[in-house]
């Protein structure tokens, strides 16, 4: 399959600068789960922009 990081990178909220995985999604996901965390795409963007993509912020952003 290929990637379409062009179109993902339109959607993509991640707001750290430099991230070599923007628009690359199965490589964020995969960078991510392998350090439990989730990606900025699963979290608010003024919860994203704090950096702690942990399971507990991911909880607390959206009330669970």
């Amino acid at each position: 399959m290929e990637c379409k990081q062009e179109t993902n990178l339109k959607n993509c909220n991640c707001s750290y600068p430099g991230c070599p995985r923007k628009g690359i999604c199965c490589e964020c996901m995969s960078y991510h789960l392998s350090s439990k965390q989730l990606p900025a795409c699963c979290f608010p963007d003024e919860v994203e922009r704090q950096y702690d993509r942990s399971f507990k912020a991911f909880a607390k952003a959206w009330n669970l």
